[in-house]
């Protein structure tokens, strides 16, 4: 009986280190393997425009003719909505010119 159970242990022994050096050998044939590369886009590789940007610049240049001449004028805006655009401008002139002035050399190298 002490036989059978050692043979057993041997046995089992013997299997799982077979187990893990067909894992060891898995690992370093990925080790191995030459890793994918992704395949470069043909636009990019060329410098130029793929054939469905073209396509959609030039559908956009046709509705940018075609349009004006279908569709009927629109009544000018309220007088208030052409106010939102100069306001605008106002706000960004105000805060351009009173931030508070910084030394411009201490500003640049707190970046670098």
């Amino acid at each position: 009986m002490a036989m059978e159970l050692e043979t057993d242990h041997l046995a089992r022994r013997q299997q799982s280190r077979r187990q893990a050096k067909g894992q060891q050998q898995q690992q370093q044939q990925r080790q191995n393997a030459p890793s994918p590369k992704p395949p470069a886009p043909a636009a990019a590789a060329a410098g130029g425009l793929s054939a469905e940007a073209f396509l959609a610049l030039a559908c956009v240049a046709v509705s940018l003719v075609v349009l004006p001449l279908v569709l009927p004028p629109l009544p000018p805006p309220p007088p208030l909505l052409l106010l939102v655009p100069v306001c605008l401008l106002l706000l960004l002139a105000a805060l351009a010119t009173f931030v508070p002035s910084a030394d411009v050399r201490t500003m640049a190298s707190s970046y670098l």
